[in-house]
């Protein structure tokens, strides 16, 4: 590499690194030392995050020891590892400085470790392009966030999935971005005139408590339910532009309830909460598609409110629609999940549980004893 002094390695996308060579520790395994110095210090300091903590998470996902210091970071640990380090830094800092500053949270970093990841995998050392470029997840774009690039596989195959199909299934559970990714894809298809309309739908069943009559007009009564996806609308849309949409018709929130009848085209259709419709709402709203529309179906099958006896729409569907040309099915898992590291660990927990149970399906609560006489 040209212009280099033996010993040291480029830093690449904005940083200058050094890296020493590897050397046994204890006679047990090899550690490498890697320095990176980055350009810009308000840049460095979006990437190390506020009072360090995307370096200290960094830390705890790759198993290295990393000081930061100013615009100048020193990872340590054993020569794979170290260089998975570099690259997600070199990443990261490459994100901030194309995102025009913007700060970064923990959930990025996790994004970006998984997308090094990924690139470990497609291009080994020895067979990496000519060209320098990498593979990179896919991201949606609109005009309030910004580029919004997936976080993990799941979600990469996911966009590629909203892409590819007029129609798309998304199962997973809570947190997986199911949903706020769909609205976000919706948003930039209304925006660049693929689509002239946005309807949101959802069942109305409650989580297990029954919240009665609801005051107002049709609206105000599904807003309750609604208000995940209204969340992410105003992730991806100005406020005036949320209301103004809702009051044109360019907007619309459509009950599930009252979709039958109605032929929706040029339009993306959004059902959320899928698991909670029965074989026959699920069927019907499947049979509402029109040209030149698309549909999104998301739902997790491990949280179905319906009564006892009713059979859920949406994995009735999955299975019999299965393999059909034009449809795309994307299944997240307990490790996809973004939301909070937390998060992760309670639907993991949930996982474990539920597996154990359809294992061992006589497996009952020990009785109580009574007291001696």
């Amino acid at each position: 590499m040209a212009g280099l002094r033996p010993g040291e390695s480029s830093g690449g996308r904005g940083g200058r690194g050094r890296e020493t060579a590897a050397r046994p520790v204890d006679g047990l395994s090899e550690t490498a030392e890697i320095a990176l110095t980055f350009d810009d210090n308000r840049l460095a300091s979006l990437v190390f995050g506020q009072y360090d903590q995307n370096v200290a998470h960094l830390e705890r996902r790759l198993g290295v020891v990393a000081t930061a210091l100013g615009n100048h970071v020193v990872v340590k640990g054993t020569p794979e590892v170290t260089e998975r380090a570099r690259l997600v830094l070199e990443m990261l800092y490459a994100r901030v400085r194309d995102g025009g500053g913007t700060p970064l949270t923990v959930g990025d970093v996790d994004g970006v470790i998984q997308e090094a990841s990924l690139q470990g995998n497609l291009f080994p050392a020895a067979e990496a392009p000519a060209n320098g470029e990498r593979a990179q997840f896919e991201q949606i774009a609109t005009r309030r966030r910004g580029a919004v690039r997936a976080r993990n596989a799941a979600q990469d195959a996911y966009i590629k999935a909203l892409r590819a199909n007029e129609l798309v299934f998304a199962e997973g559970p809570a947190g997986t971005g199911k949903t706020w990714l769909a609205v976000g894809h919706a948003v930039s298809l209304l925006e660049q005139g693929h689509a002239e309309r946005l309807i949101l739908s959802r069942p109305a069943v409650e989580a297990g408590e029954r919240l009665g009559f609801l005051p107002g007009d049709m609206r105000e009564k599904v807003d309750p339910y609604l208000r995940p996806i209204y969340d992410a609308l105003y992730d991806f849309m100005e406020a005036r532009h949320v209301d103004r949409g809702l009051q044109t018709g360019m907007i619309e929130i459509a009950p599930l309830a009252f979709m039958r009848g109605r032929t929706l085209t040029n339009a993306v259709v959004l059902l959320d909460e899928a698991q909670n419709t029965t074989s026959m709402q699920m069927k019907m709203f499947l049979t509402r598609l029109g040209e030149n529309s698309r549909m999104i179906v998301t739902g997790d099958p491990s949280q179905i409110d319906l009564l006892p006896g009713q059979k859920s729409g949406l994995v009735e569907a999955v299975r019999i629609l299965d393999g059909v040309e034009g449809i795309g099915r994307v299944t997240f898992r307990d490790v996809d999940v973004v939301r909070h590291d937390l998060v992760r660990r309670i639907v993991t927990a949930y996982e474990a549980d539920a597996q154990e149970t359809r294992e061992r399906p006589d497996a009952r609560p020990a009785p109580r004893r009574g007291p001696l006489p």
